[in-house]
């Protein structure tokens, strides 16, 4: 039995205890008084009759007279005469039966009163003696109506009572419901304060479960900030702070090999002469040098949350932007603006060469590589500061309009010309965690399944994506439906799809419509996004895991620092972005990175799974760190032995 219950059934049982008694002592004071009213009104009533019957003389027919006269009133119960022998001169009983209240309650609470005697004289001798009882139906009336009233009054005292009692368990409740919530978040690793309640008690447990919650969540904190570290070191220039050669080059492949790649630019910077300023104004200076330039060109990345800037060498530093950056015109504004930051150091000599060239999603890295040097080489050839631009593929792009993709995507949805294609997710034990089902669009019945990196960004610009969610999701619950071997079944929703107030209850009237699939369908969101979205990404977390679905972040490591505001999503995994996982085998601070990563989510409930794998060797690794799973090329599915009986 709750506690809350067990306090309603004492403040009952009290009040029934305290208003039983109060009603038991009222009716037995009441029957003692009346009881003792009547003994007196007997003794009065007889002791008048004998006083009247002896001022006159007298006989036994005057008394017998007296006595019916008296008795037929209706007062008395009983009225006898004897003489001094004790000889029965009169007599007259009545029916003690009808009474003025049930027989129930007269058997209950009877009422008990001593007869009034008094002696009757004649002249200076005793004729005889009179014995009176006064009719008792009145006192049980009295004493009935009293029990009636005094019930009614106490049954509104105890609703009074009972309300005023619901009132301070209310008081008591809420603030212990809240207690019990923030008990129930920390056992669920989520960090949550709460308001301190007017209750003294509870008000000192909140003040406890809030300190220990402060330390908890700076425990937490300290943890994150010491990986954040390490994650810099790892991957970023310690001068500049841009990312280093091997983050870049794995953030490079991922942007080319991802399934939602949506293709990019490449540009790469050279800055003239370094070790000529370096002999001209020293390490400090030289060192100052690249901070500015490091600066000047993290500035050109940060116009995209996809851009990323880094420092590949010495002079040598490269940007990646998305694919709907016009490359050359950036790079023309980016030499510009090194040219002018740069005038302190460089004393009107040249300052750099840019080389710039688009790529498609799929495109050979060694090629695009080669083909971005050529271009700065070119633009070093020609003496001056100059941005070059690679010859692009004309083959890699898709020259359409805006209103024609707008078209196409309707048709596509109109038509269901939409599939999902499948990745296997294993688990630690090399077992099928769950399958990624990325959505695909066909334009035509006879064209080509494209990904979703060649009409996801058209379809963001157009607010289009709500109703691609809406449509993948829909597939991959028909999927679960026609598979139900199948454990788990994970689809990507776009950020954008929050900004439409209608998205939300479209997609769980959807998921209601098969709660028993929810279970097994996993919903998750790009890292970036989702915290760029947070409010209402967490707004949509509590609903679908309220519904039975499984809710995580994919692409994550890049915001790391922010980690502590997942606390409260309620997510159940994190996909680490590939870029990490590239070459971990051989990258020591990646690694240290991962491992402290999987212990501060396991540390808060959630799973880790690997993105983008591409060999054994960064499997195993992978999973000696921590890893609950991964998933890419390098992911093997473990037959399944049956058991030997």
């Amino acid at each position: 039995m709750s506690m809350y219950r067990q306090l309603w059934l004492a403040i009952v049982v009290s009040m029934l205890l305290a208003l039983g008694g109060g009603l038991l002592a009222s009716m037995l004071s009441a029957r003692s008084y009346l009881g003792s009213q009547l003994s007196i009104k007997n003794t009065d009533n007889a002791t008048a009759l004998a006083l009247s019957l002896s001022q006159g003389t007298p006989d036994a027919v005057t008394v017998d007279l007296v006595v019916a006269s008296l008795f037929d009133s209706g007062h008395y119960e009983l009225i006898r005469v004897t003489d001094p022998s004790g000889k029965l001169i009169s007599e007259r009983v009545g029916d003690a039966k009808d009474l003025d209240a049930p027989a129930w309650f007269a058997h209950l609470l009877p009422i008990t009163a001593t007869p009034g005697q008094a002696q009757i004289s004649s002249g200076w001798k005793q004729f005889g003696t009179v014995t009176l009882v006064s009719h008792s139906r009145f006192a049980y009336g009295a004493l009935w109506k009293t029990a009636y009233e005094m019930v009614l009054a106490l049954s509104l005292a105890g609703v009074v009572g009972g309300f005023l009692g619901s009132m301070v368990l209310g008081r008591i409740r809420g603030p212990l419901r809240t207690v019990i919530e923030q008990a129930k978040a920390i056992t669920q690793r989520r960090f949550v304060t709460v308001e301190l309640p007017k209750v003294p008690e509870l008000k000192q447990l909140a003040v406890a479960m809030n300190a220990t919650v402060g330390r908890l969540k700076a425990m937490f904190e300290e943890e994150a900030s010491r990986l954040e570290l390490v994650r810099k070191e790892a991957n970023f220039d310690p001068l500049t702070g841009l990312a280093n050669r091997s983050h870049f080059m794995a953030r490079l492949r991922q942007a080319i090999d991802a399934e939602d790649s949506v293709g990019g630019t490449l540009m790469m910077v050279r800055l003239a002469d370094l070790i000529g300023i370096n002999r001209r104004l020293g390490r400090a200076s030289t060192d100052d040098f690249l901070k500015v330039m490091g600066r000047t060109i993290h500035a050109v990345s940060a116009t995209s949350s996809n851009g990323v800037a880094a420092r590949l060498n010495g002079a040598d530093f490269a940007v990646l932007l998305p694919a709907e950056k016009a490359g050359y015109a950036v790079g023309v504004q980016l030499l510009q603006d090194m040219a002018l930051a740069a005038a302190p150091f460089v004393d009107g000599a040249v300052t750099a060469w840019i080389g710039v060239g688009r790529f498609a999603a799929g495109a050979d890295v060694g090629s695009l590589l080669s083909q971005v040097d050529l271009a700065l080489a070119d633009a070093e050839a020609g003496g001056t500061d100059g941005v070059r631009e690679a010859q692009a593929d004309a083959a890699d792009e898709m020259p359409r309009t805006v209103d024609q993709w707008s078209t196409m995507i309707k048709r596509a949805l109109e038509h269901q010309w939409v599939r999902l294609i499948s990745f296997p997710v294993v688990n630690a034990q090399g077992a099928l965690s769950h399958r990624e089902c990325p959505l695909r669009l066909m334009f035509d019945e006879k064209g080509e399944w494209l990904p979703a990196g060649r009409f996801l960004p058209v379809a963001e610009r157009l607010k289009l994506t709500p109703a691609l969610d809406l449509v993948a999701v829909a597939l991959g619950l028909q999927e679960l439906k026609s598979a139900p071997d199948l454990p788990g079944l994970a689809i990507n929703l776009s950020a954008s799809s929050l900004e439409d107030a209608t998205f939300q209850p479209r997609l769980m009237a959807l998921i209601a419509a098969q709660k028993e699939l929810a279970p097994r369908l996993w919903l998750e969101m790009a890292e970036g996004g989702a915290l760029k979205h947070l409010e209402a990404f967490k707004v949509l977390c509590r609903a679908l895991n309220a519904a039975g679905c499984r809710t995580g972040l994919e692409h994550f490591g890049h915001h790391f620092s922010q980690i502590g505001q997942l606390h409260d999503l309620g997510l159940d995994y994190l996909k680490v972005d590939s870029s990490f996982v590239r070459g971990v085998e051989s990258n020591t601070g990646n690694a240290a990175f991962l491992k402290g990563l999987c212990s501060i989510a396991h540390n808060i409930g959630l799973l880790v799974l690997a993105e983008g794998v591409t060999s054994s060797a960064e499997l195993d690794v992978l999973l000696a760190l921590g890893f609950d799973g991964a998933t890419g090329p390098g992911v093997r599915i473990l037959p399944i032995t049956p058991s030997s009986h």
